[in-house]
């Protein structure tokens, strides 16, 4: 069987000449189209093979995006590996034993360094298109994303420590997190929706399921229960919605019924008559609504602070700095 450490070997002889690339210091739809015009057209090929053989991965890949972009903008930080000077993102607790997918950007960078004949494709954008494609690959709708990000050149562990909201946060500071990257309550809920992928570990819904306090639905907790202890086990996954290998609104609708598996999921949606609660329900019964909004708030969060023009840098390999 094929695995997504071979798959970009078999796209590589779609190479075309690249020239210099540009030095804009605005994001374009354009900015691959002269410099390398088979460069998107080969990260889709890999998403879409990696996804058809391991679902799994597209989450992991959309989870890489957000987690680059709340760390001090969309710039492939998340991506660098520590040095003996720089302890990096991956081991913030958020990441550690967690974020996945390493791998498979490496093999889709080499893959466009060999069709682009060079190093003109970032791993930042690199991360945007494959979370954009693994949405669509899934079943999701696809968005434009903008392109022209350049690379960091460091990254801090401490700062993927403050600026990752964690699964214990109430709507407050959920909301708080969000407004400090200009991202608003809209954005916040629809974002979340990106939870209709993946799973997430024991560890981080344990307090939840055994607190008798919480709104969770006793049937759904039971269940849990029975997977996850109170104590080990702490890395045993549980899908995040009923169909974790499909982009859709269960998400929204498992939250109207008091199933969200994180705490952040379930503050989303309280049965108060909050306007996040408003947005829950709209999205839970208004597919295409979520669609659009969805998209327009990921190319928001895309947005957030990248590095262009001649900031940072493009990254030959992307878990090391040039010259390292």
């Amino acid at each position: 069987m094929a695995t997504t450490q071979t798959l970009f070997t078999f796209f590589v002889a779609a190479a075309v000449v690249a020239f210099a690339a540009p030095t804009s210091g605005q994001l374009t739809l354009d900015h691959y189209d002269h410099v390398c015009p088979q460069a998107l057209p080969t990260i889709k090929l890999l998403v879409d093979a990696a996804v058809g053989i391991e679902p799994r991965i597209g989450a992991s890949l959309v989870r890489l995006h957000f987690h680059d972009c709340f760390v001090n903008g969309c710039d492939a930080s998340v991506l660098l590996d520590d040095t003996p000077t720089m302890k990096g993102e991956k081991m913030a607790k958020p990441n550690n034993n967690s974020l996945r997918g390493f791998d498979m950007i490496d093999q889709i960078k080499t893959a466009v360094n060999i069709v682009c004949f060079g190093n003109v494709v970032s791993c930042a954008d690199i991360l945007a298109v494959a979370a954009r494609d693994s949405i669509v690959a899934l079943g999701g709708m696809p968005y434009d994303v903008l392109l022209g990000r350049q690379d960091a050149m460091t990254a801090s562990v401490d700062a993927a420590n403050a600026a990752i909201p964690n699964p214990l946060l109430d709507l407050p500071a959920l909301i708080s997190k969000f407004q400090s990257n200009n991202l608003t309550l809209q954005d916040l809920v629809v974002l979340s929706g990106a939870h209709t992928l993946g799973v997430a570990r024991c560890t981080t819904f344990r307090d939840r399921i055994y607190n008798e306090t919480s709104t969770i639905d006793p049937d759904f907790a039971a269940a849990l229960q029975a997977q996850c202890p109170r104590t080990g086990d702490d890395d045993v996954p549980h899908s995040l919605d009923e169909t974790p290998a499909k982009v859709d609104t269960e998400y929204f609708t498992g939250l109207t019924q008091r199933k969200g598996l994180l705490h952040t999921d379930q503050q989303l949606f309280q049965g108060d008559g909050s306007d996040a609660d408003s947005l829950v329900k709209l999205y839970s019964e208004n597919s295409d609504k979520f669609w659009a909004d969805f998209g327009a708030a990921m190319v928001k969060m895309g947005n957030l602070s990248p590095l262009t023009g001649t900031d940072g840098e493009v990254r030959e390999n992307c878990r090391v700095v040039n010259g390292d």
